[in-house]
């Protein structure tokens, strides 16, 4: 494909549309708190467990409790098996996803304690990061943790010459190898409108960039209302199409 002619996706998307999403609240019942957030073929889990007292003791906080975040994708999650435990990746997207919720969250009031997050990918077809932001932030909230708003996380960027918002796998993988794509996972906070995270993964020019996040803001508008759709009807799910 000659440079900057990337005029129709392989799923027949257009360039600014999401891929259908559905999420639910309280899939795992021992949890404290617990969400879904499925997006076109990846399927994010996370699983909330706290506040408990922080062992061992000199790690504790005398003045708040703290957030850890466990990512982890499941060794059938794409074709090519994944080795189980930690990789440099997975421990890199745990720190992520852990500053962008931490922006958000509020331990003041849970002194020496924790509160872990634990996220995994049952299913991949990119974007498995902002999935799991955006079901680890559902199951915070259904555990009841303070959080002075909610957040949102898509995954936007550009292929060639071209903006698009929420590349699947194809887009990721194909063009990438080429020096094609550029991939940026972005987290919105839900009333400010803040961004709580931004990472970027290839070339991109400053303007096109600042489109970018306005994409992103656009495309998070419409998660959070999937997110909030799943949070009021606890037994049910929220799917959108659109």
């Amino acid at each position: 494909m000659a440079e900057g002619l990337y005029t129709k996706r392989n799923d027949g998307r257009k360039m600014d549309e999401i891929r259908p999403m559905s999420a639910k609240v309280g899939i795992v019942p021992s949890a404290d708190g617990s969400a879904s957030f499925d997006t076109g073929g990846t399927k994010a889990i996370a699983v909330v467990r706290g506040p408990r007292t922080l062992h061992p003791q000199h790690m504790q906080n005398p003045k708040t409790g703290i957030l850890r975040v466990s990512y982890g994708m499941m060794p059938f999650s794409v074709e090519d098996r994944i080795r189980p435990g930690p990789s440099r990746r997975s421990e890199e997207i745990s720190k992520v996803s852990e500053w962008a919720l931490s922006s958000v969250v509020d331990l003041s009031e849970f002194p020496n304690t924790v509160v872990d997050v634990f996220i995994q990918i049952p299913q991949a077809d990119a974007g498995t990061r902002v999935a799991g932001i955006n079901a680890a932030a559902m199951a915070l909230a259904h555990a009841g943790i303070p959080m002075t708003e909610m957040i949102s996380a898509i995954g936007v960027g550009k292929i060639d010459k071209t903006l698009v918002v929420d590349l699947d796998k194809y887009e990721d993988s194909e063009y990438h190898d080429g020096e094609g794509s550029t991939d940026i996972p972005v987290v919105i906070t839900s009333r400010s409108k803040k961004v709580a995270l931004l990472q970027l993964d290839g070339k991109i020019s400053i303007p096109e960039l600042k489109q970018c996040i306005e994409n992103a803001k656009v495309a998070c508008e419409k998660i959070l209302k999937v997110q909030t759709e799943a949070l009021k009807n606890i037994n049910g799910d929220n799917e959108n199409d659109k």
